[in-house]
């Protein structure tokens, strides 16, 4: 930390010199909002300056249609659109996220010369905004838009056997931002997570990489963003929600945000090794799920890459045609 002449304390003594000149009877009332409210000073927070919080989360499903009305005033629209669809494409979104998928999807309408932005142009403002713009003139080996292919469908095969794996919507192998394919899922929006849920959706997440390793009996890098994922869950698994039996019933997360500015952690380096061995075994068992699951449906696993590598992209109905109703 540095020393009193830092900005923050410049701003913070600033901000407690303009408050206290108001009297009790000023009829003033200061209203502040921020997202970072962890890093907040003591002397800001305590009573008779800002007494009252209120905490303002991620809208739900229903504030997000009437989020969407606002938005959705000023554009030329199809007939009979309807909100409700539109608050279930776009979970975790903020009431700013939600602004620019309007704007996003009547500037697509817009590029086809649409007279009104329909249905579409609003689920390829979501596709666009969640994965980034797409990239069809990127090349491609044939042997790599296979290797994409495996992958994605690893995915799509492994979280469809899964009970508690996030719904698909659909599987493209079009490069898109980053990525060199997506598939795409519609998560229910819980207020807890259980031990298994969260174990199916890691497992999901291995798909890519188990398919490649049943397919070809080797892996690659595409698999970047999956590990990363998962190695994030794991360690919230074993080091802030305490749900691993050898950590126990501990956490080490600090919700005021203090521990950032500390040197030290907040376990010792035997629990750190036993962290860092728990976080391994989770993944590898998620992977080692995936495998076994790939190689009971190997010959469906290649049926949807063979559909994926010929129409670029595929939907749940095409899943269903090739695994049958999804058994949960």
């Amino acid at each position: 930390m540095s020393g009193g002449n830092d900005e923050r304390e410049n701003t913070l003594n600033q901000l407690l010199t303009e408050m206290d000149g108001f009297g009790t009877n000023s009829n003033v009332i200061v209203l502040a909002a921020t997202n970072r409210a962890d890093v907040l000073d003591k002397a800001l927070m305590r009573a008779g300056r800002f007494d009252r919080q209120i905490f303002v989360d991620l809208p739900d499903i229903r504030e997000r249609a009437e989020i969407f009305k606002v938005h959705l005033t000023p554009l030329k629209k199809v007939e009979g659109l309807d909100t409700e669809f539109l608050a279930k494409q776009t979970p975790g979104f903020s009431g700013a996220d939600i602004a620019n998928v309007c704007n996003e999807a009547a500037l697509i309408a817009a590029r086809y010369n649409k007279a009104a932005v329909d249905k579409q142009d609003f689920l390829d403002a979501v596709d666009r905004i969640v994965g980034g713009l797409e990239k069809k003139n990127k090349i491609v080996t044939p042997e790599e838009k296979k290797a994409i292919a495996i992958h994605e469908a690893g995915h799509a095969t492994v979280s469809w056997m899964l009970e508690h794996a996030a719904p698909l919507i659909k599987v493209t192998i079009v490069p898109r931002g980053q990525s060199l394919g997506a598939a795409w899922y519609l998560p229910e929006e819980r207020l807890i997570v259980r031990t298994d849920q969260m174990l199916d959706e890691m497992c999901a997440t291995m798909g890519g990489r188990a398919a490649e390793k049943v397919t070809f009996n080797r892996i690659s890098t595409g698999a970047l963003s999956d590990l990363e994922k998962v190695t994030k869950q794991a360690r919230a698994m074993v080091t802030v929600y305490g749900l691993n039996d050898k950590i126990g019933n501990v956490t080490y997360y600090d919700s005021t945000g203090q521990s950032e500015y500390n040197f030290s952690k907040p376990y010792s380096d035997e629990t750190a090794k036993v962290i860092d061995k728990e976080i391994s075994l989770l993944i590898e068992s998620q992977y080692q799920r995936a495998i076994a699951i790939l190689e009971e449906h190997k010959d469906k696993l290649n049926q949807l890459a063979d559909i994926l590598i010929e129409k670029e992209v595929i939907f749940k109905d095409d899943l269903e045609t090739i695994f049958g109703e999804k058994n949960f």
